[in-house]
Parts: C-alpha cells; sequence; structure tokens
C-alpha cells in the first residue's frame, strides 16, 4: 500500500490554500443554500474543507491517511471551525445514501485504475442527493506527466521513483470522463491548462449534477 501518511508530511502535499477551481464551486453553491452538507473526498491536509467550513458549509472529510486526517483536524481547530472526519478510501464511502449535497474530489480520483474510478464515481451517485453537484478533477494525457512510470493498464501508470513512488496515476480524455458520468447530468467540463517552467500541466475540470 502507498504510504500516503509519509507522503503527506512533505511541505508540497499539504498545502492550505485551496484551488481557484474549488473557489469559484463554493461561490456556485452559496447561491443555492449556505445550509447543505459538503464531502471532501480525499481531503489530505484539508484545504478545501477548511475552506467550505470558512464559507458556513456543514463539512465532512475522507481519507486513507491518518496523518492528513490529524492535519485536517487540527487546522480545523486553529481557526475554530468544525469539521467531521472519516478514515477510509474512496471505493466504499461509509454514509448512507442521498445524504450530501455536494462533492468536492480534487487530487484524488485518479489515484487508481479506471475501475476503481468507476466505482468511486458509482459511489458519489449513490451518496449524492437530488440535484447534488460534484466537482472533481481529473489528468489529462496532455499533460507533461503522461506516461511516466510503468503502465498497468490502459491510461494507467505506476510511479518507480520519487516522492510519489508506488502511486498510481490515471490520464483520462473527454470522451472517457463523459462515459464515466453517463449517470450525471454535466455542467461544465474543461480543460485547464498552464505552463509551469516549460512544463505543460494539463487538467479536466469537471462540474455534473445528478
Amino acid at each position: 500500500m502507498v504510504e500516503w501518511n509519509q507522503i503527506l508530511c512533505k511541505r508540497g502535499y499539504s498545502i492550505e490554500e485551496p484551488d481557484d477551481a474549488v473557489v469559484n464551486f463554493a461561490a456556485l453553491l452559496r447561491k443555492k443554500s449556505k445550509e447543505m452538507r459538503i464531502l471532501d473526498l480525499g481531503c489530505g491536509g484539508g484545504r478545501h474543507q477548511i475552506y467550505m467550513a470558512r464559507q458556513g458549509f456543514e463539512t465532512h472529510g475522507i481519507d486513507i491517511s491518518k496523518t492528513g486526517l490529524k492535519l485536517t483536524k487540527d487546522r480545523l481547530e486553529k481557526q475554530r471551525l468544525a469539521g467531521h472526519m472519516v478514515k477510509c478510501d474512496m471505493h466504499f464511502l461509509p454514509y448512507v445514501d442521498f445524504c450530501f449535497d455536494a462533492v468536492v474530489c480534487f487530487q484524488t480520483i485518479y489515484h487508481q485504475g479506471l475501475s476503481g474510478i468507476q466505482g468511486t464515481v458509482s459511489e458519489v451517485h449513490r451518496i449524492l442527493r437530488k440535484e447534488g453537484l460534484i466537482l472533481v478533477n481529473f489528468l489529462s494525457n496532455r499533460t507533461y506527466s503522461y506516461a511516466i512510470g510503468a503502465e498497468v493498464e490502459g491510461g494507467t501508470f505506476v510511479r518507480e521513483e520519487g516522492a510519489e513512488k508506488g502511486v498510481l496515476h490515471h490520464f483520462s480524455d473527454k470522451e472517457e470522463i463523459e462515459q464515466l458520468f453517463k449517470r450525471f447530468k454535466i455542467v461544465s467540463l474543461r480543460l485547464h491548462e498552464k505552463e509551469v517552467e516549460g512544463a505543460l500541466q494539463s487538467r479536466w475540470i469537471l462540474i455534473a449534477k445528478t
């Protein structure tokens, strides 16, 4: 098993500032209601759960890493914010059907093979209420890190060295994402790209609803 506890101890994996896409998603949710229950699926160090809590939402976070959950708990307490956390993986979510208004899943879902992703998407569909929303990102197969490591199946590679040694990365195109979310209504699906030190970083950002 990948040692996410060690990975999340590294500064670059436990940043505190929320992603712009999550900030924009929170603004979209606030237009609907502040009385929402939000799940941060793969909360890591808690940056998005904390941001959602600051917006007044009821927040829940899951992660497989005890380190990540402790970071989240400590940061919430430091800011005097409430939040609920559970240690589990993303394959079987320990919640009853139709209990969340929205799910945020950033830098998480693609750390598994395609069948695992399909299972996670199915679980998200199960726990979301009617008209519930999900914000999720995927690695694009245009990004600089595509095909780094050993290919374990089509579009899925495992890192063989570095900080993410042993970590799976799955890369998707538009058609695959549309197929994965065929039970949802896609609100928006866009390719976000930028160059950092000459390397293209490319990711898909999806908002979909049940």
